[in-house]
């Protein structure tokens, strides 16, 4: 499984930003598909996931401003961040777990909020 990052940038504090994750691989096999981000210094944790019914769960930090979704039909999941704030610069990475216990990643991508 390949997956592909991309719509990070800068943005001003309060904009808002989507980020896409492509698959190579039909996502609706997959158990759950994720975002995690990683800031400079710190460990990388869990911003959003969303299962294979479609649940989702979020970071407490990003609760209200963040929205995880996926298309099916493009093998493609999303994330819409909004209210940005300086705190939530990092790289973001997309992640897949599958049912077989494999884990797969994809490349970061650079958020950066700032004035």
């Amino acid at each position: 499984v390949q997956l592909q990052a991309s719509g990070g940038g800068l943005v001003q504090p309060g904009g808002s930003l989507r980020l896409s994750c492509g698959s190579s691989e039909n996502i609706f096999s997959f158990k759950t598909m994720g975002w995690y981000r990683q800031a400079p210094g710190k460990q990388r944790e869990l911003v959003a996931q969303i299962t294979n019914v479609g649940r989702t769960n979020y970071a407490d930090s990003v609760k209200g401003r963040f929205t995880i979704s996926r298309d099916i039909a493009k093998d493609m999941m999303y994330l819409q961040m909004n209210s940005l704030k300086p705190e939530d610069t990092a790289i973001y990475y997309c992640n897949s777990d599958q049912y077989s216990g494999m884990s797969y990643w994809g490349q970061g991508t650079q958020v950066t909020v700032s004035s």
